[in-house]
C-alpha cells in the first residue's frame, strides 16, 4: 500500500468498517497532505490521487495499481512532456506517452487504414476536435475551420455528437499551424478529449427572448471554463509559450469558485488546482438544458444540469443528475450504458461549488486501475446515489435539497426555420451523419461568408445558421438549393433521426462501418418499410462501428452496434425522447440479412401498433420474448403473380391510386384484390 496516500487509506478503512460517512470534510483539505509512509509532502507538490473502487477487502490486503495511462499523467509536467519532444521529432507519428497526452490538447492520432502502402507501415495522420459550449460557432472561426479543412485535413468538416467540429487528415507536421490558426480567432481544443471535462452541450436554441435558453448558454461556457485545464502547457505547445489575451473575460464567479478549497476539492498552489497532476480518472461530460427539452440526450451525461426559472423567467437555480454514460465492451458484462440519476436542486449561486463537489469525489474514488471501469456511472452504481450523494455533500459542504419537478421531455431538431426574437431567423440543415463535404460545404460557406453569419452545431450532428435578415431568405435558399441542400421537409425521417460514428477507416477502436454504411442501410430499412405499409414512419436510428457507443446508439429505438466484419448487435426499444435505454435484441446480424430480420418486426409493428406509437415504444411495451416469438413463426406474404399489362381508364386508374393509398397498399396489391373480388 505503499503508493496510496493517507487519505485513501482513512477512506477505505472507513468504508471496510461500514461507515456511511467516512471522512470529515474537514479531512479532505490538502492545504498540508500527508502520504502513506509518514512523509510529509510540500505544498508545492501534488498530493497522488492512487484510489481505487471503495474496497471490499481491508486495506492491509487490498493492493491500489494504477494503469499505465495513469503514469503517464504523473510525469508529463502538466500534459507537456513527452508530446513536445515528439511534436518536433522527424517521425511521420508520436510515441504512445504523447498520443495520450495529445488527447487532452484536443487531438487523436490516428491511422488511415485505406492508404497504408506495403512495407511503409501505417498511414498516420491526426484529428482535430474543438471545444464549442453549446455548440455556438462564431463567423471567424467558422471560416478558418472551413479554410483549414481544405488547406490541412481532407477537404470535411465533421459535426459531431458533441456539438463540435473534428477536422481529420492532418499531418503532423501542419499541426501546430492547424491548432494556432483555431486559437487566433478565438477557439479551443483544450479539453476536446483526454481525462477531464469534455465539451459542455446545450440546447442549439437561437432564441434571443427565451431567458431560460439564454441561461444555458450562459452556463454551458462558464462550466467550460470552471473545469479547463489550467497550468499553461497548451499555449506552451501550441504558441510556443505565447501569452493569449481572449476577448472575453472569464465570469468572477467563475474565478472565484475554481479557487474555493473551502471542503478539500482543490490542490494547494498545484498547476492545476481541480485536477492535479493526474486530471481524471476518465473523460468527463456536463451537459445543460432547460425543463422539457432533450435535445442534447441530457441524460448519457456525467452530470446533467437542468436551468430552473421562475414563471417570470428569473434563474432560480438547477436540477442535477449524474451518472450518465454510454461506453461498453462486448461480451463484458461488468461494462454497460447508464442513465443519470437525480441528485438532488442547488441555488444559482452554489451551482459550480456543486460541480467542483461531483468532479473532486469522481477524481478521488473512480478507478485508475482499470479505465474500462473508470466512469462515473460505475462509482454510481456501485454505491448507489445515496452514498454517493453522501460523500459529494462533503465536498460540497451542504445537501443538495429535493429536486424540482420537470414537465415531460422532447427531442427537439432545430430544424427549418425559426424566428429568433429579435426580428432575425435561423435555419436548421439536416447534414447526413454530421459530415459536412462537396457542394454542401461549399454552398454554406458562401452564405455564411457573404451575410456575416454565426453558426449552432446540434448534438444530433446537424447545423444551424443564425443572425439571418429576412430579405437574406430567398437568396440562402437558393444559393443552397444549386447545391442541392434540401429543407428538412424534403428530407427522409429516417436520415433526420438518425446519427454514426466516423467508425472506418480511421477510428482504431472501430471493428466496422457506421458513418459509410448507414446511409445505404437507413435506404434499405425505408423500402422494406414502405413494403410493410409504414411508408410514412420514421424512428430514432444510430450506428457505432464499435460499443464505445459515441453515437449513442443505446438510447435508440433501433442501435447497430458493429461486431464483427458486416456484423452488428441489435439494440431496440429506446424511446423518441431519449430517456430510456434500449436493450440488446439480437447479437451478429449480418448485413445482407438485414431485411429478412426486420420485415417480421416492421409486420408486427403494423398490425399491432396503437394510435401514435413509435417503433421503440412498441418494442418496450410488447417486450423482446414475444418479438422473438413472432419472428419465430412469421412467414411472409405470398408474393403476387406479376399480371399482363392491362390498360385502364384514367377515371379507373385515379381511383385505384386513391384505393391504393388508403389501404397503404401498392397498386400492384390494391389492383389484384380489386379483380380478385370482383371475379369471384
Amino acid at each position: 500500500m505503499a503508493n496510496v496516500c493517507a487519505q485513501s487509506l482513512s477512506v477505505a478503512k472507513a468504508d471496510f468498517l461500514g461507515s456511511t460517512n467516512a471522512v470529515s470534510a474537514k479531512s479532505r483539505v490538502r492545504s498540508a497532505p500527508v502520504c502513506a509512509g509518514g512523509k510529509s509532502a510540500s505544498v508545492k507538490v501534488d498530493t497522488k490521487v492512487n484510489c481505487v473502487a471503495t474496497p471490499s477487502k481491508a486495506p492491509t490486503t487490498y493492493t491500489a495499481k494504477r494503469s499505465a495511462v495513469e503514469i503517464i499523467k504523473e510525469n508529463s509536467d502538466f500534459l507537456r512532456h513527452p508530446l513536445m519532444e515528439e511534436l518536433v521529432s522527424p517521425e511521420s507519428s508520436i510515441n504512445e506517452g504523447a498520443a495520450q497526452l495529445m488527447k487532452f490538447h484536443g487531438s487523436y492520432q490516428q491511422d488511415h487504414r485505406e492508404k497504408r502502402s506495403f512495407g511503409q507501415g501505417k498511414a498516420y495522420q491526426f484529428m482535430m476536435r474543438t471545444r464549442q459550449p453549446a455548440g455556438v460557432v462564431s463567423n471567424a472561426l467558422y471560416l478558418v475551420m472551413d479554410d483549414l479543412a481544405d488547406q490541412y485535413g481532407n477537404g470535411t468538416l465533421r459535426l459531431t455528437t458533441r456539438q463540435t467540429y473534428q477536422l481529420h487528415g492532418i499531418l503532423k507536421g501542419d499541426l501546430k499551424k492547424v491548432f494556432s490558426s483555431v486559437i487566433n480567432v478565438m477557439g479551443s481544443t483544450l479539453g476536446a478529449c483526454g481525462d477531464v471535462n469534455r465539451n459542455v452541450m446545450g440546447p442549439p436554441a437561437p432564441f434571443k427572448n427565451r431567458p431560460e435558453y439564454r441561461y444555458a448558454e450562459q452556463y454551458a461556457n462558464d462550466m467550460a471554463d470552471l473545469f479547463a485545464p489550467q497550468s499553461g502547457a497548451y499555449y506552451d505547445v501550441w504558441l510556443d509559450g505565447q501569452k493569449f489575451m481572449s476577448s472575453t473575460r472569464e465570469n468572477p464567479e467563475v474565478t472565484k469558485a475554481r479557487a474555493d478549497n473551502s471542503f478539500g476539492t482543490n490542490f494547494p498552489d498545484s498547476a492545476e488546482p481541480i485536477y492535479g497532476s493526474q486530471f481524471l480518472p476518465r473523460k468527463f461530460k456536463i451537459a445543460i438544458t432547460v425543463p422539457g427539452d432533450n435535445s442534447i440526450d441530457l441524460y448519457t451525461n456525467d452530470v446533467g444540469v437542468i436551468v430552473m426559472c421562475d414563471d417570470a423567467g428569473h434563474l432560480q437555480g438547477f436540477n442535477l443528475v449524474v451518472g450518465g454514460g454510454m461506453g461498453r465492451t462486448h461480451r463484458n458484462n461488468d461494462t454497460f450504458p447508464h442513465l443519470a440519476v437525480p441528485i438532488g436542486y442547488v441555488p444559482k449561486e452554489d451551482l459550480f461549488y456543486a460541480l467542483k463537489a461531483i468532479l473532486a469525489t469522481q477524481r478521488d474514488y473512480g478507478r485508475r486501475d482499470d479505465r474500462k471501469q473508470a466512469r462515473l456511472k460505475y462509482l454510481v452504481h456501485g454505491w448507489g446515489i445515496e452514498k454517493f450523494r453522501n460523500v459529494t455533500e462533503q465536498y460540497y459542504g451542504k445537501k443538495f435539497e429535493e429536486s424540482k419537478p420537470l414537465p415531460p421531455w422532447e427531442f427537439r431538431t432545430y430544424l427549418g426555420w425559426m424566428e429568433q426574437g429579435d426580428g432575425k431567423y435561423a435555419y436548421g440543415i439536416s447534414v447526413e451523419n454530421g459530415r459536412l463535404k462537396g457542394a454542401m460545404k461549399v454552398a454554406l460557406r458562401e452564405v455564411i461568408e457573404k451575410y456575416h453569419l454565426t453558426v449552432r452545431l446540434t448534438g444530433n450532428q446537424d447545423i444551424i445558421l443564425c443572425d439571418i435578415d429576412q430579405f437574406w431568405k430567398e437568396d440562402i435558399l437558393n444559393i443552397l438549393g444549386a447545391a442541392g441542400v434540401a429543407d428538412v421537409s424534403e428530407v427522409d425521417g429516417l436520415v433526420v433521426n438518425s446519427m454514426a460514428c466516423p467508425a472506418m477507416p480511421l477510428c482504431g477502436l472501430a471493428i466496422g462501418e457506421a458513418e459509410r454504411g448507414l446511409p445505404g442501410i437507413n435506404g434499405r430499412l425505408r423500402t422494406l418499410m414502405t413494403k410493410c405499409g409504414l411508408k410514412d414512419e420514421s424512428f430514432v436510428i444510430r450506428m457505432t462501428g464499435c460499443p464505445n457507443g459515441c453515437a449513442r446508439p443505446y438510447m435508440a429505438e433501433v442501435g447497430f452496434v458493429c461486431d464483427g466484419p458486416n456484423s452488428y448487435q441489435i439494440w431496440l426499444a429506446g424511446c423518441p425522447n431519449q430517456t430510456r435505454l434500449a436493450e440488446a435484441y439480437a447479437e451478429r446480424v449480418k448485413v445482407k440479412d438485414l431485411e429478412s430480420f426486420f420485415e417480421p418486426l416492421f409486420y408486427f409493428y403494423k398490425s399491432r401498433k396503437t394510435d401514435g406509437e413509435t417503433f421503440g415504444d412498441f418494442c418496450h411495451r410488447v417486450g423482446f420474448e414475444v418479438l422473438r416469438k413472432y419472428q419465430e413463426i412469421y412467414v411472409p406474404p405470398p408474393t403476387l403473380p406479376r399480371l399482363p399489362r392491362v390498360m385502364v381508364e384514367e377515371e379507373a386508374f385515379v381511383a385505384l391510386k386513391s384505393f391504393a393509398e388508403t389501404k397503404d397498399m401498392t397498386l400492384a396489391q390494391a389492383a389484384t384484390e380489386a379483380i380478385l373480388k370482383h371475379c369471384k
